[in-house]
Formats: C-alpha cells, sequence, structure tokens
C-alpha cells in the first residue's frame, strides 16, 4: 500500500513548457513517475522530454484517458483556471506547486475539491514522494534526492526545504522513508496535517509519523486533536518550527504565509503543548527526530515479536 500515489498514478503537468515545468518533468520521469503528457495554452503540438504537449485538458485526456493526477507549474494568476480545469475533469489528485495564489482563489479551489471529491496538495508545496517508487512535484530533485531512502517513516511537512533535511536526518542513521508530504506553507491549503496522518495512519508500509509543523494557524491543533481522539494510533513524532520568529518584533515577517500568529493562536509554545497533552512525541530541536524515531520502531518491532 502507499500514500497517494502508487503504479497507477499517471500525471499531467499543467505549464510543462516552462523552465520549472519541464525541469521537474524530467526529474519526475528519472524517477519512475508515469508522466502521462503536459498542457501549455498556445504550445500545442511540440513535445517535453518526448511527451507531448496539449492546449487543454481535454485534448490530454483524449490522448489518455488514464490520467490521474495533475502537478500545477503555472503563474500565480493562472492557477485557479488550472486547477479548475483538473478538478471539473474528476482528475482525482492535484498537487499545486505554485507560491502566491490568490487568498480568493484559494478558496475557490478549495470549496470546488471537496465537491468534487478531489485531493489537493498545496498551494506552495514541494510535493510527494513515495520513496523508491515515485514523485510528484519537485521533491527529491536530482541533487537531493540522495537524501531520500525507503522505510517506514512518514513525513509530513509544510516546509519543503525540512522535507529534504528531515529525509537526509533520518537516512544517515539508516532510518528510510514511507512518503514524504509537502502541505505548503500557506494560510489556506488543501490537504492539512490532520488530513494527512490520517492517510498514514492507514498506509501498511508506515510505522512512525514525523509532523514538521510550524507557527501560525491551527493546523497542528487539529492534529493533536485526531490523536487525542485515538484516530491516529500510530507514534506520532512533532518539530514545531518558529520559537525565534516570536522573539523579534511583530513588524519583521518570517516564515510562510500562513505563519500568523493572532491573539496569541498559533504560537510555537500552545501548539507543542496540545500535541504533547494529546500524546505525540515533541522533539525539541531537529537532531533529535531520528533518536524518537528509532526508539518508537525498537518499540514496535519488541511489540510484534
Amino acid at each position: 500500500m502507499t500514500v497517494l500515489l502508487d503504479a497507477n498514478t499517471r500525471c499531467v503537468v499543467f505549464g510543462i513548457t516552462g523552465k520549472e515545468g519541464s525541469r521537474a518533468t524530467k526529474e519526475m520521469i528519472e524517477y519512475g513517475t508515469q508522466v502521462s503528457c503536459g498542457i501549455t495554452p498556445g504550445k500545442g503540438g511540440t513535445e517535453i522530454e518526448v511527451k507531448k504537449v496539449f492546449d487543454s485538458l481535454s485534448e490530454a485526456l483524449a490522448f489518455d484517458p488514464k490520467i490521474n493526477a495533475a502537478v500545477l507549474y503555472v503563474p500565480p494568476l493562472m492557477t485557479l483556471d488550472a486547477a479548475t480545469e483538473a478538478i471539473v475533469h474528476n482528475i482525482s489528485l492535484v498537487v499545486i506547486i505554485t507560491e502566491n495564489v490568490p487568498i480568493k482563489d484559494s478558496c475557490k479551489i478549495l470549496a470546488m475539491a471537496k465537491e468534487h471529491n478531489c485531493r489537493v496538495i498545496g498551494p506552495s508545496s514541494v510535493g510527494i514522494i513515495t520513496v523508491g517508487k515515485a514523485k510528484i512535484g519537485s521533491i527529491a530533485s536530482n541533487r537531493e534526492k540522495k537524501a531520500f531512502t525507503p522505510g517506514r517513516v512518514g513525513i509530513i511537512s509544510k516546509s519543503g526545504g525540512l522535507c529534504s533535511e528531515t529525509a537526509a536526518l533520518l537516512s544517515r542513521q539508516a532510518l528510510g522513508q514511507s512518503t514524504v508530504i509537502g502541505i505548503g506553507g500557506d494560510a489556506l491549503i488543501g490537504t492539512t496535517i490532520a488530513d494527512a496522518l490520517l492517510l498514514f495512519e492507514t498506509d501498511d508500509d508506515t510505522d512512525v509519523i514525523v509532523i514538521i509543523g510550524e507557527i501560525g494557524g491551527m493546523y497542528e491543533e487539529q492534529a493533536a486533536e485526531l490523536i487525542k481522539q485515538r484516530k491516529i494510533t500510530k507514534p506520532v513524532i512533532a518539530l514545531v518550527c518558529g520559537r525565534f520568529a516570536e522573539s523579534i518584533p511583530r513588524e519583521l515577517a518570517f516564515g510562510h504565509a500562513g505563519a500568523i500568529i493572532e491573539n496569541n493562536t498559533g504560537t510555537s509554545e500552545n501548539k507543542k503543548k496540545a500535541l504533547a497533552d494529546a500524546g505525540a512525541i515533541i522533539a525539541r530541536y531537529h537532531h533529535e527526530i531520528p533518536d524518537l524515531v528509532n526508539r518508537e520502531l525498537v518499540r514496535i518491532k519488541a511489540k510484534r515479536e
């Protein structure tokens, strides 16, 4: 079993002819992802990485009716149109890499996705990877892919950089990963930490889950509530970043668009307390994660024996 990606995932790349879209397409193909084709209005009839380019998703689906995933490398003001096209054509997984998507457009995308039972990752996602099998997006680029090794640890991170850093940290201790999900750091995102936890809970290939959170919003508190309700029974290791950002004057802004603290809610301490009270294991520092993960894996192995 895998989370989100498997051998039957066939992906279409919106914005395939752009610099980032073409580079990501090449890397996805090299990693083993079934990239079917791409879409760039006005560029239909051309090819990128020996993949056909179409002007619309309708044309792409006529070429390959088995397309079931889309990744978006389009400008912010074109993201709504591209996501709408994918969602109304019943693409089940839409990964939005684009940053700076207007909030009103994100609202429309997420409402539409809910109506059509579509799984949205992002906006501002680095992508997702089922290690050793397939990836969608810019995650595990060629210079970073050695950081990811197959194993039984799932990772959920708002930060694209910390997806790779955490995988590398674990891999150096021979602790491989099952799936890594970069959910994105915008104020509004499709798949939240809680949603990703539920995916890992039912994944037979994942034994321990690592959450990399940050200040702002309520996504970590929502995850804590799931753990508290015992809807998540697998061990959860959580690191909440942002203590430094809280110590500087408010007129200076650090972090993602979603790293907003209002009325003293969304602070790192509040998030850590909520997660710890629910039963998650809190890492004070990033380098502590491998030891905490290993301890839980040893405990699980002993229990099975």
